[in-house]
């Protein structure tokens, strides 16, 4: 009889996770949940039709093998990214000051009957990002190594 896979069987790797529905979104959301990134880190491209967030992540997957080593915990750079994106709406959100930090608290995506749909990034301190998107299509990418977190804490387990 086999077991399911738990977080201290895999392999210490970059993550890189692709979501093209709103349950794979919330597998993404959770391990974004928290990621802190200054106002400078925001990109929307028109053309390309792509909004990103180069945003610091705290490392949810390896904080149980933290704690049990007694080691730090660990942020990573990473890359979250939205394709399709048609409109980008911001409430709370004040672009002007680029050294700004912004928490990320939650994701959450409601489709309409046509396949486009809204994606509603929460922000610490009311903010909220609204991408009205073509088609769900959202990629998180590691883009360095990690580093032990600056508080030296981990913040509240995600839901």
């Amino acid at each position: 009889m086999s077991e399911d896979a738990t977080f201290e069987d895999g392999r210490e790797a970059p993550l890189r996770l692709k979501a093209l529905d709103g349950e794979d979104l919330s597998v993404i959301a959770s391990l974004v949940q928290d990621a802190v990134f200054p106002a400078s880190e925001m990109r929307w491209d028109s053309k390309a039709r792509r909004f990103a967030i180069l945003l610091n992540r705290f490392r949810w997957e390896d904080a149980p093998r933290a704690q049990a080593r007694k080691r730090p915990f660990e942020r990573v750079q990473a890359v979250l990214a939205f394709e399709d994106v048609l409109r980008v709406q911001s409430q709370g959100v004040d672009k002007s000051d680029p050294d700004l930090v912004f928490s990320l608290l939650s994701i959450a995506y409601t489709p309409d009957e046509d396949g486009t749909g809204r994606v509603e990034l929460t922000l610490a301190g009311d903010g909220v990002i609204a991408l009205d998107v073509e088609a769900l299509e959202v990629v998180l990418r590691d883009v360095t190594r990690p580093y032990a977190a600056p508080s030296g804490k981990a913040p509240s387990h995600p839901e």
